[in-house]
């Protein structure tokens, strides 16, 4: 399966911002979809996951919302914060033994 992110970019501290992720080829094989965040210098973190029934990340939650539309998944961020900046990458779960994720896309903050 593969996935493409797209949708980031710039924006400024209060934006709004929704990221995309196409999955394509063996999409029927995809157990849950979700998001992680790489922020600067950092390691990789969950934000949401439709394993979970989409539950937020704590430093997230109120503004960030997770939702998936077949072999799509958005990412809906309201209320930018700068230190929301980061690399998100559209990850799969995929026939219960491999996880893969996208290239993924940048997303800055700035205050």
């Amino acid at each position: 399966v593969q996935l493409v992110e797209s949708g980031g970019g710039v924006a400024q501290t209060g934006d709004s911002m929704r990221l995309s992720c196409a999955a394509s080829g063996e999409t029927s094989k995809i157990n849950y979809m979700g998001w992680y965040w790489q922020a600067p210098g950092k390691q990789r973190q969950l934000v949401a996951s439709s394993a979970n029934g989409g539950s937020i990340a704590t430093r997230m939650q109120g503004r960030f919302t997770i939702t998936r539309d077949k072999d799509m998944l958005y990412l809906q961020m309201n209320s930018l914060q700068a230190d929301d900046t980061g690399v998100y990458y559209c990850y799969v779960r995929w026939d219960w033994r491999a996880d893969i994720f996208g290239q993924g896309i940048q997303v800055t903050v700035s205050s």
